[in-house]
């Protein structure tokens, strides 16, 4: 640890690192090609310096509240706010022996968005400004029509967002491939000709069920299919790309836990979209450098989930076409959460009046649904 002469006069010193989970049910059954659940958790990191305390947050298990408690608030405390790349450094070489990916690389990207917001906050600027805005609205695509759904709530849900202005919206399919192309059918006469339509296989189908359902769902305009196999099949997802119906892009990313793996997934031409989620690939820095990598192979990026976590760093993206308004995170972090971006004419708008993220947790709303230690208010 560096003493106080070597920081220098102007370092702020980390004084205090706080994790805590909230668990909230969903508000019906939820499922799409792979999986199934019935609540959400989110695990906040809350992190002050300066007097200001910033907050990060990510969606994982709250076993994550441990890791960043006994583990990497360590080698947080003392340490300079101010110097994000030496911060994310050292707990980088913290974890190196406990595996980087998943829950780690969970847990780091709720820390790197807490040390994003508290240097804004101490400087007085939104993020959005901190970094140069290239946009002040987020395009945003609806996304939930979960395979769980009836054909009813699932037309209901996506017509909804049509109705609200957002001209893109997304449904998921796979558990039941036979049924697949009547469920697109009727998202697709729900939501009327114009607004694009997006699928989701979270990785359900065989090379040769994904190219067979393209050939169904482009009857239908559907414009994304996102992980028609699994994620970590790059040669798979090359073969869907290459052999998709014109005018279908073929998206994933959404798993990635740093620029390795955003690299070889654009080096193996796996996908005409890139997805990054700020809440496993190393949090805001993670999501630049991704931003970095597609800029610099004219990629377009695309925003996977956690709206309002994302709408700062999505402002300053050059790379980026549009960012996941997923109905579980919305809603959720509208309960939860002060300050959250306003959704208009299909787009998110985030308050640049607010410093930082311009988050605040809702300690009282949040109260209900705590999961294990509570932090201080």
């Amino acid at each position: 640890m560096r003493t106080e002469r070597q920081r220098g006069a102007d370092a702020v010193p980390i004084s205090e690192v706080q994790a805590s989970a909230y668990k909230v049910p969903t508000d019906a059954p939820e499922a799409d090609g792979t999986f199934a659940w019935e609540s959400t958790t989110l695990v906040v990191v809350e992190l002050t310096a300066g007097g200001q305390r910033g907050l990060g947050y990510t969606y994982t298990d709250a076993c994550a509240v441990d890791l960043v408690s006994r583990v990497l608030a360590k080698e947080l405390h003392g340490e300079d706010a101010m110097d994000l790349p030496s911060r994310m450094d050292a707990l980088l070489r913290r974890v190196r022996n406990l595996g980087r990916s998943g829950l780690v690389a969970m847990a780091l990207s709720a820390v790197d968005a807490a040390l994003w917001d508290v240097k804004a906050r101490l400087l007085g600027v939104p993020l959005a400004k901190l970094w140069g805005a290239v946009r002040e609205r987020v395009p945003i695509y609806g996304s939930g029509g979960f395979t769980s759904y009836s054909v009813e709530r699932l037309q209901a849900q996506l017509s909804g967002w049509v109705e609200q202005g957002i001209p893109r919206v997304k449904m998921k399919v796979g558990t039941h491939p036979e049924d697949d192309a009547a469920r697109v059918a009727a998202a697709r006469k729900a939501i009327g000709a114009d607004a694009a339509l997006f699928v989701d296989g979270n990785g359900a189908y065989t090379v040769t069920q994904a190219l067979s359902l393209a050939e169904r769902f482009a009857e239908q305009g559907v414009s994304w299919f996102e992980e028609p196999v699994s994620s970590d099949d790059l040669e798979g997802l090359h073969r869907v790309r290459s052999r998709a119906p014109a005018g279908m892009a073929v998206a994933a990313g959404e798993y990635g836990d740093g620029g390795l793996y955003f690299r070889r997934m654009l080096e193996a031409g796996a996908v005409d979209v890139l997805q990054a989620d700020v809440t496993r690939c190393l949090g805001l820095s993670g999501f630049l450098q991704a931003d970095a990598l597609c800029d610099a192979r004219g990629v377009p990026l695309s925003g996977h989930c956690a709206p309002s976590l994302h709408a700062h760093v999505a402002c300053a993206a050059r790379r980026l076409v549009h960012l996941e308004y997923f109905h579980d995170h919305s809603r959720l972090e509208g309960m939860l959460f002060d300050g959250v971006p306003r959704v208009e004419q299909g787009a998110l708008v985030p308050d640049l009046s607010r410093p930082g993220l311009g988050l605040e947790l809702k300690r009282k709303d949040a109260e209900r649904y705590a999961v294990g230690p509570r932090p201080p208010a």
